[in-house]
């Protein structure tokens, strides 16, 4: 993997506020699809967002928040893909982080877009506790767009997690649901000797790709995931729960909750770690989507989440420069 970071200066101006990943996907990276997955993806998001963190705040960083992604084109075995993270904007310790994933032919070096979110990370000190950053100013006219495009997008963020907090834990209802029980291995570590984000929000696509493929019958993928909240962190040996549960259908995408929960394996005293809706595709053999079947809400329970959906759908319709697809919002 080559990387364009270097050793961070220690005056802020002089500071890298951009960080660029390239590499190959490789057989390894092939997911379910026959392309590669969006966990896989989302992997490398993390990864690019950390390196631009860690070069700006010259700390270690941990992965609060993923926005909005979608899913544009997928990124074939084979491509080159380059993957680049930029500060927008700091708090005092927070940095917003715009991350773009590009991949095509490495023999003619032309790639495209595949997909791109904007990424939060906060840097910590050697017990964990958030500590200042060195403040992000712009330096161009581009920069400052850039910067008021993650600021206007703040309010909306502040909503949907508003809504999120109102919320009871998931109860039973009588929708598709899959839990994927599992300890976190030596593997999955980070660098700072707990499970990174990038493995979690794997686990979070192979749930969703498990728990919608089991309700329409067939192949799905990943075009969309909101709002990825990391609540608190996941330690290696940790007994992880990754529950998946259908609340919604489009006229094609089936949104899907999914909440991470882990603890001690002894105890078996599991909280909450992460949480988020992916919306899932069917497509048929030429990898065109296809309607899927209308779900029905029947338990009060059942009705909760579904309405839960379509106001985060609503509250997402309305942020600057969001425009969702209509099979996602259109009721089948």
């Amino acid at each position: 993997m080559d990387t364009a970071t270097t050793p961070s200066p220690s005056s802020a101006h002089d500071r890298r506020h951009e960080v660029t990943l390239r590499f190959l996907a490789a057989p390894t990276d092939l997911g379910h699809s026959g392309t590669v997955d969006a966990g896989r993806v989302l992997e490398w998001v993390d990864k690019a967002a950390f390196a631009a963190a860690t070069a700006w705040s010259g700390s270690y960083c941990v992965t609060a928040y993923v926005g909005n992604i979608h899913f544009r084109y997928p990124v074939q075995v084979g491509e080159m893909v380059e993957v680049t993270g930029t500060v927008l904007h700091t708090g005092r310790s927070s940095m917003h982080i715009n991350t773009v994933v590009r991949s095509g032919d490495p023999k003619t070096g032309q790639l495209e877009e595949r997909a791109r979110c904007l990424v939060i990370f906060v840097a910590v000190d050697g017990n964990g506790k958030s500590t200042e950053v060195p403040r992000f100013e712009p330096q161009s006219l581009e920069q400052e767009l850039a910067q008021q495009y993650a600021l206007d997008r703040v309010p909306v963020r502040n909503e949907i997690t508003a809504l999120l907090n109102s919320q009871e834990p998931a109860g039973e209802g009588t929708a598709e649901r899959v839990v994927l029980r599992f300890l976190a291995a030596p593997t999955d570590v980070n660098w700072g000797g707990k499970v990174h984000g990038g493995i979690v929000m794997e686990w979070i696509d192979s749930a969703a790709h498990l728990c919608s493929s089991r309700y329409c019958g067939q192949d799905t993928v990943a075009v969309f995931s909101g709002g990825i909240r990391f609540l608190q962190p996941l330690h290696i040996g940790d007994l992880v729960e990754v529950d998946a549960r259908l609340i919604y259908t489009g006229s094609k995408g089936m949104h899907v909750w999914v909440e991470v929960r882990s603890g001690d394996p002894k105890s078996g005293d599991l909280r909450v770690t992460t949480n988020c809706i992916t919306v899932m595709v069917a497509r048929d053999d030429e990898g065109t989507s296809v309607p899927v079947p209308r779900w029905e809400p029947s338990s009060s329970e059942d009705k909760r989440l579904w309405q839960l959906a379509r106001d985060m759908l609503e509250i997402r319709g309305r942020a600057p420069g969001n425009r969702l697809p209509n099979h996602l919002l259109e009721k089948n």
